[in-house]
């Protein structure tokens, strides 16, 4: 009989980033987001927004990691809630440029002390060498995951971002 190959979830990394993932946004939802109607996803795009500037949608679908359709669906509510313009871009009639409005601006900073406080409760305790090491590892991580890495490859679009898969061989 064959042994099969066993997994032990809590050391598995995609198990343990999905879950600090999720519990940050959890407690962040519960904190600042839910009170303003805000979705994870659209605080994402408000700090893009803030941290960048104006930019062309494409461009935050990079930046954000969420995929174009979903993205203009958010950017609509954020729209209608006042937390941000479009406009069509002078270089190009199909180019649209997403900004955020002076409301947005004073929420984000209401918001960003609430995510600040939330990201320090999460590494209490942590030497600041290994946090600097971990972000490393995460980051080298998501261009392992998002990088060509040679023939082969061929992308799929997950989120924002364009993902590597090996192509099947044709029989």
């Amino acid at each position: 009989m064959l042994r099969r190959k066993t997994l032990k979830l809590s050391e598995y990394l995609p198990y343990l980033v999905n879950r600090l993932g999720s519990a940050l946004v959890m407690r962040f939802s519960e904190d600042a987001l839910a009170r303003h109607g805000l979705s994870i996803a659209m605080w994402r795009v408000l700090v893009a927004l803030s941290d960048n500037g104006p930019r062309r949608q494409i461009d935050l679908s990079e930046i954000t990691s969420v995929d174009v359709s979903t993205l203009s669906r958010l950017i609509t509510r954020l729209v209608q809630k006042g937390l941000a313009t479009r406009k069509r871009s002078s270089r190009s009639n199909r180019e649209v440029i997403v900004a955020l409005t002076p409301q947005a601006e004073l929420l984000i900073g209401e918001l960003v002390p609430i995510a600040l406080r939330l990201e320090r409760t999460a590494i209490s305790g942590l030497p600041a060498a290994e946090l600097q090491a971990a972000k490393a590892a995460l980051r080298a991580m998501y261009r392992n995951l998002t990088q060509p890495k040679g023939p082969g490859l061929a992308a799929a679009k997950v989120g924002g971002a364009v993902m590597r898969r090996r192509r099947r061989p044709r029989s």
